[in-house]
This record gives structure tokens, C-alpha cells and sequence, in this order.
């Protein structure tokens, strides 16, 4: 289950967030790449560079969050 207390802290301000139990399986990337980007400079990590702003695109992010394999991408609804 995501920790909101662990977000990554490049998430950008939303309801979407990735926290610092990412792997970097690049799931995320693939399946909405337009939402999650890679820290190349950090980590290398995953994290929310845009949060969604249509159905279509919450609907990719939700299915990302789903398909995690470290479950580490969350949505709180703020």
C-alpha cells in the first residue's frame, strides 16, 4: 500500500503520487507516460511530473497504480 508520509518529492501537487518504494520497473512509464516520468538525476525512480486532467488519463493512472508491482503509486483525492 502507498505511504502518502513517503512521497517521492518531485511528485507534483495532486492526488497522485508515487512514494519511495518504487523499483523503477518503468510499468508506470509505459502505461501513462504523459503522468510519470523518471528521476534520472536522483534515484532513478518513478514519480507524478503531471497529474491527469481528463477521464481517459485518470483512467491510465489508475491503471498503473493498479498494475504496480510494489503497489507504490497512490491517490488520495486532493
Amino acid at each position: 500500500m502507498p505511504d502518502p508520509s513517503e512521497k517521492h518529492i518531485l511528485n507534483i501537487q495532486g492526488s497522485f503520487y508515487v512514494d519511495d518504494t518504487c523499483i523503477d520497473c518503468d510499468l508506470c512509464r509505459s502505461a501513462a507516460p504523459t503522468i510519470f516520468t523518471r528521476d534520472d538525476a536522483g534515484n532513478g525512480y518513478s514519480y507524478v511530473h503531471r497529474q491527469p486532467s481528463s477521464p481517459e488519463e485518470i483512467a491510465l493512472a489508475l491503471e498503473a497504480a493498479e498494475s504496480c508491482p510494489t503497489e507504490s503509486i497512490g491517490e488520495d483525492g486532493s
